[in-house]
Order: structure tokens, then C-alpha cells, then sequence
């Protein structure tokens, strides 16, 4: 369907309601604040005592429905996605997010929320394939008064040659003005993390202040390379040929780099020449916490993925995904190595 005929489709979807409105499933509370806050490295004294506020962060996290869920999308969200998934563009990838912060939230506020469909842009070409993004906007309150909104913009689009297999790819990272000293340290196979000019406070991921002190000045450091698996997770689900076997912490013998790994022409391996029927396997994803004190997730090498433990002692390296894309994992370090 050309873009003449499909647009004057998709248009008119916009400010139509994308979810059902919805309940938080527990009131703001600090048990969850607390974790947030561990998990975040994040140690804001504002977060703490008998007048601590929520993480503004925090303010998609009140809306999610676990593992039970929420009730389901809109018909009009289904409608807009069938059209596109008719016409071809059956594909789908996240593409950003923004936050508006608009008063901060309390421990024992009651969170209510609902979400329309802002946007459908006209159709774009992307290196991913041609599409369309979708900006969904969800405005979340706190006892009835708005609190902030959190914008989702998605990409459905129709991958070049569908219905071929391509080798599968790893997704390209998201390289902005805050963390593009990251990556340009990652290309010269460097790790650098932020360290604040003020407070001396070290942090990871890169952002533009200090979470301790609130200072916008700060220097990059090249970290040492060696660290510990401070937590993990084994994938099983959902299925990513391109996370799988070649030794990055997928079900194989991990230490050869694929060496005893069965190839296929789509690039999908897999120990001792068992091939999956999608090449898709376990693999592990951990949260390594470097000597300097930052912590980061990343792919432990080395080992297979249900040999991962925490404490597990690690060692950077740099690995190249394809042509494009270089990444630093973590290769596990045999019992006295150093």
C-alpha cells in the first residue's frame, strides 16, 4: 500500500485513547523507593526520612502491572497496529522516551494513569526499514492531581528483504550528547566512567550531574578492568538469535569464542553442532560491578550462562559484535588467574 493511500489511514488514530485508564498496583511507598534507590546506586538524601519524595524516575514504575498485568489496550490501539501489520510493516523496535516532571510524588499517594496515541508520523526511512513511528503519551497522576507524563515512541516498520534470514544483529546503542564519550572511549577499546570535580563521587551510566551533589562539572576515567558479577539473569525468553552461542555468555562452551560451535549461513550457532530451529539459546545478562565501584550490565564470556555466579571475579575486554558495533564484556576468570 502506497504512503498516499496508507497515512490518510493511520492519521486519524491520533488522540485516540491507547489503554484502558488505569490503577497503580500499590500506593507510592518506600520499600520500593528504598530499592529503587539501591539498585540505582542512588543515595539522594531527599529519597530518605520522614519527608523523602519518590525518585522522579520513578514515575513510570507506579504504573506497571507486573506479572499479573493491566487491562488490555484500546481497540483503537489494535486497529492502528493491524493496519500497519496488514500493510507490512509488522516489525517493531523502541526508539526513546521522555519524562515531564511535573510535582513530586509521596509515600502513600494513590497513582492512577491513562494513555492516548499522540503521534503517527508520516512515513519515514530508517536504516532499520521503512515505518512509521507511534508516540504514545501516558499521563500519570497522584490523588487526582497530575504528576508528570512519560512519552513512548515506538518504530513499526517492514525490515529490508523481509522474508529472508539475515544474520541476526545485536541493537545498536542509543549514542547522545550525554554519552557519546562513552562510546568514543568503547571504539578506542577504553572504559571510561564520570567522576564528579566537586564531591569525587565515580558514576555510571554517563549523565550530565552528579546524583550525590548536584554538580554539572566532572572528569572521564578510564576504568582498571577488573570486576566482580555483583547480580545476573539467564534469558529464556523471549528468543534472541543474536545474544545466542558464539561464547558471549550464551549455552555454549564459552571460552573458545565459537571455536566448538556449529555455524550456519544465517550465522546462528550452537555447542557441539546442536542447532536450535531459530539458533536462539540462554545466554546471561549481568550487572558488573568494576573495582573503581560503578556498576554496569553487560555479557559475561568465558564461561556458559548456567555457570554465572555472583562474586564471580571478571576482566574487561573488548568485543566486535559485527562490522559496525564494538562492546566491552566480561570474561570470567578461571580459579587463580589474574
Amino acid at each position: 500500500m502506497s504512503e498516499d493511500e496508507l497515512y490518510p489511514l493511520l492519521k486519524p488514530y491520533e488522540g485516540r485513547s491507547a489503554s484502558a485508564p488505569g490503577i497503580g498496583k500499590d500506593p507510592v511507598n518506600e520499600p520500593m523507593i528504598r530499592h529503587w534507590c539501591e539498585a540505582m546506586g542512588d543515595r539522594n538524601p531527599a529519597y530518605e526520612g520522614p519527608d523523602a519524595i519518590a525518585p522522579p524516575t520513578m514515575l513510570q514504575a507506579w504504573t506497571m502491572g507486573g506479572l499479573s498485568g493491566h487491562t488490555g489496550r484500546t481497540g483503537a490501539h489494535d486497529k492502528l497496529f493491524a493496519l500497519l501489520d496488514g500493510a507490512g510493516f509488522a516489525a517493531v523496535v523502541a526508539t526513546d522516551c521522555e519524562q515531564e516532571y511535573l510535582r513530586p510524588l509521596r509515600p502513600g499517594q494513590r497513582i492512577t494513569f491513562d494513555s492516548v496515541i499522540e503521534t503517527v508520523s508520516p512515513r519515514k526511512r530508517t536504516k532499520l526499514g521503512a515505518g512509521y513511528f507511534i508516540t504514545t503519551r501516558m499521563e500519570v497522576r497522584a490523588d487526582g492531581e497530575l504528576a508528570g507524563t512519560h512519552r513512548f515512541r515506538i518504530l513499526k516498520y517492514a525490515p529490508p528483504g523481509a522474508g529472508r534470514k539475515a544474520r541476526p544483529r545485536r541493537p545498536r546503542p542509543v549514542v547522545n550528547r550525554d554519552n557519546a564519550g562513552f562510546w568514543a572511549g568503547v571504539a578506542e577499546h577504553r572504559l571510561l566512567f564520570q567522576r564528579c570535580a566537586s564531591c569525587g563521587e565515580p558514576r555510571f551510566p554517563w549523565l550530565p550531574g552528579c546524583g550525590g551533589c548536584g554538580s554539572a562539572e566532572w572528569e572521564a576515567v578510564e576504568a582498571e578492568g577488573a570486576g566482580t558479577v555483583y547480580s545476573y539473569v539467564v534469558i529464556h525468553h523471549p528468543r534472541f538469535p543474536a545474544f545466542s552461542g558464539s561464547g558471549d555468555g550464551g549455552s555454549g562452551d564459552g571460552g573458545s569464542g565459537g571455536a566448538v560451535a556449529a555455524a550456519r549461513p544465517d550465522g546462528a550457532v550452537s555447542p557441539d553442532g546442536a542447532v536450535s530451529p531459530d539458533g536462539a539459546e540462554p545466554y546471561a545478562v549481568a550487572l558488573i560491578e568494576l573495582a573503581e565501584g560503578v556498576r554496569m550490565v553487560s555479557n559475561v564470556i568465558g564461561v556458559p550462562c548456567g555457570e554465572v555466579r555472583i562474586g564471580m571475579p571478571v576482566r574487561l575486554e573488548f568485543m566486535r559484535a559485527d562490522e559496525e558495533l564494538v562492546l566491552p564484556v566480561f570474561r570470567a576468570l578461571r580459579p587463580g588467574a589474574g
